[in-house]
């Protein structure tokens, strides 16, 4: 397989086996104009198998959605074909909105201009529970 280097762009790697399509769309990738290449199921020392997403230009990512979705994935920033930073992602303390609030009494239900902010209530199982009426989201699918 050949996969082009990128000249001026985005790696995000490490990415979680399966998971590099739910980033694909989060990110809208689709609407871009610009090559984008997703390596499936890559070999990996550290994770037996993972994703990366190759990205041809530069782009604002925000990185606690990206650590919501999968907070062991590092994003690598690429100038001149050369690496010029390396971020890692983790669980964000809040996320504002990224997931919704489902509780049909909370006030996000009937007041569309409150932001949907959750805040992370235990960081080993990633539970997060919304400001307003603490309800849990649904757990992403692992």
């Amino acid at each position: 397989m050949n996969i082009d280097a990128i000249r001026n762009g985005i790696v995000i790697d490490h990415i979680k086996a399966g998971r590099a399509m739910d980033i694909y769309k989060f990110l809208r990738l689709d609407e871009l104009d610009c090559s984008i290449a997703i390596i499936k199921n890559a070999s990996s020392e550290k994770m037996g198998k993972k994703d990366i997403i190759k990205i041809d230009t530069v782009l604002d990512m925000d990185l606690d959605a990206l650590g919501y979705i999968d907070p062991n994935i590092s994003v690598n920033i690429i100038k001149d074909g050369k690496l010029i930073e390396k971020r890692h992602v983790e669980l964000p303390a809040t996320l504002k909105n990224v997931i919704k609030c489902e509780n049909p009494r909370c006030i996000t239900s009937c007041e569309q201009e409150i932001p949907h902010i959750f805040k992370l209530t235990n960081r080993e199982k990633g539970v997060y529970r919304c400001i307003y009426c603490e309800s849990a989201p649904k757990q992403k699918s692992e």
